[in-house]
């Protein structure tokens, strides 16, 4: 039944997605500039590795996120306010300028990407861990149809925490709580294995 609910919820996600009007890039461009702070001006953001990079990111996923930090079904002290005034074009605007752009790729920790790459692959049965490749594909460039992020050189800073806020629950806006029920099965040392390699991912 579960299965079934989530394979209706991603098809509802998928058609919404296809009907949204497609972004302006040159016009996201110009719009981005308030964004550059955190983000970067390319969407590869270097000023604080927690904050994610948005270069490469499917643009629905991107106005996913925007639409759900304007009508609070996820809250960031920094990211809040400054969603709360876009209208749905500026969401489209920036999404196809972000998408656009290409993502740089990180180094992954050597001491902690094999033990990432089993995780990343595999999951951990014994803990009922499901595979990130499953739903993030192999290379990790997600699955746009479903909504599913690209995580392919995400920061291991970033992934970290947006692990951590799913297993605690800060963060819920993943479709079906399937991002939470992962979350919560992981480790620190999981977590912190997974993100490195995800960094060096591609």
């Amino acid at each position: 039944m579960k299965t079934a609910l989530l394979i209706a919820s991603m098809a509802m996600l998928a058609l919404a997605g296809a009907t949204q009007a497609a972004g302006n890039a040159e016009a996201g461009k110009t719009k981005s500039a308030v964004c550059a702070a955190c983000h970067g001006a390319d969407g590869n953001s270097g000023a604080n590795p927690v904050w994610p990079k948005l270069a490469g990111q499917h643009p629905s996923y991107i106005i996913q996120q925007l639409q759900d930090f304007k009508a609070g079904k996820r809250s960031e002290p920094m990211m809040s306010p400054m969603a709360a005034p876009l209208s749905e074009e500026d969401m489209a605007d920036l999404a196809a300028y972000f998408s656009s752009q290409k993502r740089t790729i990180g180094e992954a920790d050597a001491n902690l990407v094999a033990e990432g790459e089993e995780l990343y692959r595999a999951g951990n049965a014994s803990s009922g861990v499901s595979a990130c490749s499953a739903c993030h594909g192999p290379t990790g460039s997600g699955n746009p149809l479903a909504n599913f992020p690209s995580l392919s050189g995400q920061g291991a800073a970033y992934v970290v925490k947006a692990l951590k806020d799913f297993r605690s629950g800060t963060r819920n806006n993943d479709t079906g709580g399937m991002m939470q029920d992962v979350a919560s099965r992981l480790t620190d040392a999981e977590i912190d294995a997974v993100a490195q390699y995800v960094q060096g991912l591609h």
